[in-house]
């Protein structure tokens, strides 16, 4: 098992996380109003979904569209009911208006999370250095990320791939511990050049949705991506 290559998976609701569980994921993505690019969702929302699987979910924290943190007390109540709720695992990710990384957003909200497993999302895409970024929050954040999800770039991972590559090969260097989480306009022609370069770990949303947004999960289209990558 140590080689299999984990699947993520965005669930909206408790009907996306049953099929995403049952084409093979090994893990979810919570959020609500994908117009925004990914919300927090309701803590009845985790509920459900907690209720329904038994395999890991990380629940964003990101109550704006963009990558400003916005009001920190809304970000850390909704990370605090959720924690009373259950939830051990989020994602998150705040920027500056000059690209850097919001670290005061993101020390108050992992100082709330005390522990928790965390991924730093696409913001990283549209960070002014990508390296000073990584640097920074493995530093002084009370417990840094153990995940980046990125498509090494703002645009995709067609355009990321060298940036991701690159990445990769640097992985256990300082600030370059984290795993990397692959997605962002990922498609399953791109598996074999990362697999190849040591990447081990894959998010898809829409790609899971063939019928759109407007639709559930597909179990059948999750599973063929389990399939790829085993």
């Amino acid at each position: 098992m140590s080689n299999r290559a984990l699947l993520e998976v965005i669930a909206l609701d408790a009907e996306d996380a049953v099929a995403a569980q049952a084409g093979g994921a090994d893990r979810l993505e919570l959020v609500t109003d994908m117009a925004a690019d990914g919300l927090t969702p309701p803590r009845e929302t985790f509920a459900a979904i907690r209720a329904a699987v038994d395999i890991p979910l990380r629940v964003m924290l990101r109550t704006t569209d963009g990558f400003a943190a916005g009001d920190a007390e809304v970000l850390l109540t909704a990370a605090r009911e959720l924690r009373a709720e259950g939830a051990n695992e989020f994602v998150l990710g705040f920027l500056n208006p000059d690209g850097t990384p919001d670290l005061a957003a993101v020390e108050a909200v992992v100082a709330e999370l005390d522990g928790c497993r965390w991924t730093f999302h696409r913001a990283i895409d549209r960070a002014a250095d990508r390296d000073q970024l990584r640097k920074a929050l493995s530093e002084p954040v009370p417990a840094g990320p153990d995940t980046y999800l990125t498509a090494g770039s703002a645009v995709g991972v067609d355009e990321g791939m060298p940036v991701l590559l690159a990445e990769a090969a640097r992985r256990g260097e300082p600030g370059y511990e984290a795993r990397i989480l692959v997605g962002g306009g990922l498609a399953l022609s791109h598996l074999p050049m990362l697999r190849e370069g040591g990447v081990d770990a894959f998010h898809i949303g829409g790609a899971a949705r063939p019928d759109g947004w407007g639709r559930p999960v597909s179990a059948a289209a999750v599973a063929r991506w389990r399939t790829a990558l085993d």
